[in-house]
């Protein structure tokens, strides 16, 4: 555990080869907190693993199923705990490997240190624009998965009522925020259950989705409280859209991998993300969805570790 302020304190742990090539593994949601599995997608001959639990999530205290202050959780401040992170292992360059919200938290990471950063794996490019919320949380998505769609909205209709659920303009995502923080613990964690599924559900082309590490109400709280909070908020980028600030990092070498059937990030972003960073490489998964389990998906981004192993 490390004390990074704010009466945090971050999970982390480091795996592999002591003296191999330093790679910071940047987990999903925002939320979603690390696994053992993780760790496969890098040799462990060649790197020095490093996982970390962000905060509010995962093994990092306090838990936001507990109560944690989500004032003190914004992009900059898990930004800020990366670079606490990589002065306590001493590390002075490392590789940085995100998927989904890991994608847009390390190329935030990236953008504000780009001295520290080897270079970047990414997968399932989220870049959190406003457009993007829209299409997952709002109804866009709901045209592909409408049968999930209906046990997204039913906290909502509860709540309020159809006719207004239904009502175009309705907001979605500010509702959710409501409901998660009402103070009815039982009605809390419905919700969670409900914004946690509908994600779930949409990640992959595979039969069964993967589970969750840990019990999953506690995870499922921590998911989609954390994750509601960036997003009601526009991720705290302020309006710095990731994509104008390229300039910082189209040095830098990187893979990008994304799912052509990803339904929760569509491709459209990593095609745009390329295109702004033409040194970068991108493969486009041709029967993928967004989960980085899925055989092709997998497969590349092993390809990209390997290929970035010194």
């Amino acid at each position: 555990m490390l004390e990074v302020g704010d009466g945090q304190e971050l999970y982390w742990e480091c795996s592999g080869n002591p003296d191999g090539a330093p790679v910071v593994f940047l987990h999903g949601g925002p939320g979603g907190g690390t696994s053992p599995a993780h760790r496969q997608m890098f040799d462990p001959a060649a790197y020095r693993i490093i996982l970390v639990d962000q905060r509010g999530c995962g093994r990092s205290t306090p838990h936001v199923a507990d109560g944690a202050d989500l004032a003190v959780n914004t992009t900059w401040h898990l930004v800020a705990d990366l670079e606490r992170v990589r002065e306590h292992l001493g590390v002075e360059r490392w590789l940085v490997f995100g998927g989904s919200w890991g994608s847009t938290l390390a190329l935030a990471y990236a953008q504000e240190h780009p001295d520290r950063v080897r270079g970047l794996v990414l997968r399932g490019i989220f870049l959190c624009r406003p457009s993007e919320i829209d299409w997952f949380y709002r109804g866009g998505a709901a045209h592909l998965f409408p049968d999930e769609w209906e046990g997204y909205l039913a906290p909502l209709i509860a709540a309020d009522g159809a006719d207004a659920v239904l009502q175009s303009g309705y907001d979605h995502v500010a509702s959710y925020h409501r409901l998660l923080h009402c103070g009815d613990a039982e009605m809390e964690l419905v919700a969670a259950r409900a914004w946690t599924t509908w994600e779930k559900s949409t990640s992959t082309l595979l039969p069964r989705p993967a589970g969750v590490f840990g019990d999953p109400d506690r995870f499922a709280l921590a998911f989609a409280r954390i994750e509601n909070h960036y997003f009601v908020n526009d991720a705290f980028l302020n309006g710095a859209s990731i994509l104008d600030r390229m300039d910082r990092i189209v040095h830098l070498p990187a893979v990008i991998v994304h799912g052509r059937y990803d339904v929760v990030c569509p491709v459209a972003n990593a095609w745009e993300l390329h295109a702004a960073w033409p040194g970068s490489e991108l493969h486009i998964v041709p029967a993928a969805g967004h989960a980085m389990t899925e055989v092709g998906t997998t497969h590349l981004l092993l390809e990209a570790t390997d290929h970035f192993r010194p």
